[in-house]
């Protein structure tokens, strides 16, 4: 046959991040694979995969390892915590904004199921480099601040997507 059947996740190059790794699988790497997509992600202790959410697809979740919390938000303000251990399900409706953490001592290893050709997501990192400054710092009690400057000029610096964070002091 003239399509590849397999792929090999695992031997793919992972997307390294401070505070874990991805690795995306989808048509663009495994074009056989025209109605699933997968992220395998890594999470290292007390470190976030960040606030984000998926446009185009339900995401199933599917916990390896570790001990994970995740928190969905869903419109008027609900949100829901859940927490979760190796062998553990979980799915966060299309759009959606949610984010995991690890709230072990042990690396949190997960593989996210889409039901789509290709893996989509969006960050509230994204969402906020992408809105008018004067928006943001207004939603976030900043505007005419010193804080509030640093803060944008930090974000427009940001080099690109950092989906897994490390852990930071307590405040």
């Amino acid at each position: 046959s003239k399509h590849r059947f397999t792929h090999s996740l695992l031997a793919q190059p992972p997307l390294k991040t401070p505070g874990g790794t991805v690795r995306i699988v989808d048509t663009s790497n495994f074009p056989v694979s025209t109605t699933i997509a997968a992220a395998h992600v890594t999470i290292e202790p007390h470190g976030l995969r960040e606030l984000h959410w998926h446009p185009n697809a339900d995401e199933w979740s599917f916990f390896i390892s570790g001990r994970a919390r995740v928190t969905v938000f869903a419109g008027s303000g609900n949100a829901r915590t859940f927490d979760y251990q190796p062998g553990d399900v979980g799915i966060v409706p299309r759009s959606l904004g949610h984010y995991v953490e690890n709230i072990g001592d042990e690396e949190v290893e997960m593989l996210e199921v889409f039901r789509a050709p290709k893996f989509e997501d969006f960050s509230l990192e994204q969402w906020l480099k992408g809105s008018p400054s004067q928006m943001v710092l207004e939603h976030l009690n900043l505007q005419g601040s010193e804080e509030g400057r640093k803060f944008m000029e930090a974000l427009r610096k940001s080099e690109g997507k950092e989906p897994v964070k490390p852990a930071k002091a307590k405040l």
